[in-house]
Order: C-alpha cells, then sequence, then structure tokens
C-alpha cells in the first residue's frame, strides 16, 4: 500500500497516511487564506490510520455551518500541515503542499467559490460549489 509523508518546513512535525486520498480540495473561504496566506487551501482528505511525529500546536476554529477544525502546525516554523473535524472518526486533512509532491492529484472540488480571487481558474472537470455543500 501507498504510504505518504507530510512534512513541516523545518521537519520537526510530519503525519504518515497510508493509501491514496478519499478526495482532493481546494477552499476559498477567507478563514483558509488568512490561514495558508494565500489565496486558497489545497487539500487531501484521508481516513486513519495515520502516524504523527513531533510536536504540534493546535488552534479551533468554528466553520460557517457551526463544526470545530483543529489546525495543527509546528511551534517552530508555523507551517499548518493538518487537521481534523470534531466528530469526523479517523478522518484527517493534509496540506497538499506539505507533501512535496508535484505528482500529487489534482483538485476535485472547489468550495467557497464565491470567494475565490478572479485570477483563480479552476481545472476542467473540478466540481464547483459557491459555498461548501456540507
Amino acid at each position: 500500500m501507498l504510504s505518504r509523508t507530510a512534512s513541516c518546513t523545518c521537519g520537526q512535525l510530519s503525519i504518515t497516511v497510508e493509501g491514496e486520498p478519499d478526495g482532493v480540495g481546494l477552499c476559498h473561504c477567507l478563514a483558509c487564506q488568512a490561514r495558508t496566506g494565500s489565496a486558497f487551501a489545497y487539500l487531501a482528505g484521508f481516513r486513519g490510520p495515520y502516524t504523527v511525529t513531533g510536536r504540534a500546536t493546535e488552534y479551533v476554529r468554528t466553520g460557517d455551518a457551526g463544526a470545530s477544525f483543529c489546525f495543527r502546525f509546528c511551534p517552530v516554523c508555523g507551517s499548518t500541515i493538518y487537521h481534523t473535524e470534531e466528530g469526523v472518526k479517523d478522518g484527517v486533512s493534509i496540506a497538499v503542499g506539505a507533501f512535496a509532491d508535484p505528482d500529487f492529484p489534482p483538485p476535485q472540488d472547489s468550495v467557497y467559490d464565491c470567494r475565490r480571487h478572479g485570477w483563480v481558474v479552476m481545472p476542467e472537470g473540478v466540481r464547483v460549489f459557491d459555498l461548501d455543500p456540507e
């Protein structure tokens, strides 16, 4: 089975998952833009088990629909690596850039398109949602 490891910039924090992602997507919400310092978040969802190595600092944020998300980032370099959603057992979302893999699968979905920067063009075949469909 395929194993993938995502790491922070300094290498202190990493997460290893097995298999292909359950889904890959982009989020254009303003909270993700602020969190990533970019125009969108590029995330891959995986099911457990997964292994975390190193120390993480946590930040909990409540989404528009009321769900709580716990973001984990490196306390040394500040890189956001992964997050979990309260009530979702064994699921983890990982920042695709942390895999350092230019051949990582492309996004399938794009959420919060109402906040997408005008210069960002979605690849053909990506399902686009004005808000989060969940």
